[in-house]
């Protein structure tokens, strides 16, 4: 499995149809990019990129892959190996008590990395490219605990369709 880990910030999924209009830290605005994905609370927010808006996973600057079978972002926040905490995903989307969820309109393809990096450079960064077919989606966020020392955040993407 890939990973992407930040420097301590949030992570974000950008359509790579506007990467270069994300400046993260950088900028000579009163506020950044990074600033305000950095103002997002909770689990999850969107903020404008371009012409699009682009899904910031916040709380937490937990390590994070994404599980196409399941349609989910993992947030590794404990476990003691990586085939703990995936083993345990299925009994967490089963538990899960999901936040209030947000509707995206995803051009294609994504890229996630840490929000402080501008796109221009996202891909010499820790980043992992998720392919998103073009279309409307219901995202939903959870930190679950499937087992004792087993700890994870959620967030899952649904095709809506009409």
């Amino acid at each position: 499995m890939e990973w992407v880990e930040s420097g301590g910030g949030p992570l974000i999924a950008i359509p790579e149809v506007v990467l270069p209009f994300w400046s993260g830290a950088d900028g000579d605005d009163m506020s950044s990019d990074y600033d305000r994905a950095c103002d997002v609370e909770g689990f999850i927010g969107l903020v404008p990129v371009g012409d699009t808006r682009a899904l910031v996973l916040g709380d937490e600057p937990a390590s994070t892959t994404f599980l196409p079978r399941h349609g989910t972002f993992v947030r590794w926040c404990a476990a003691d190996s990586e085939a703990e905490l995936l083993a345990g995903v299925p009994a967490a989307l089963d538990a899960a008590v999901w936040e209030p969820e947000v509707r995206w309109d995803v051009p294609g393809p994504v890229l996630l990395f840490d929000a402080a990096w501008p796109g221009r450079v996202s891909e010499r960064t820790d980043h992992l490219r998720v392919a998103l077919e073009p279309g409307r989606y219901g995202v939903r966020a959870a930190y679950v605990e499937p087992g004792p020392e087993t700890w994870l955040g959620l967030v899952q993407l649904r095709r809506l369709t009409g």
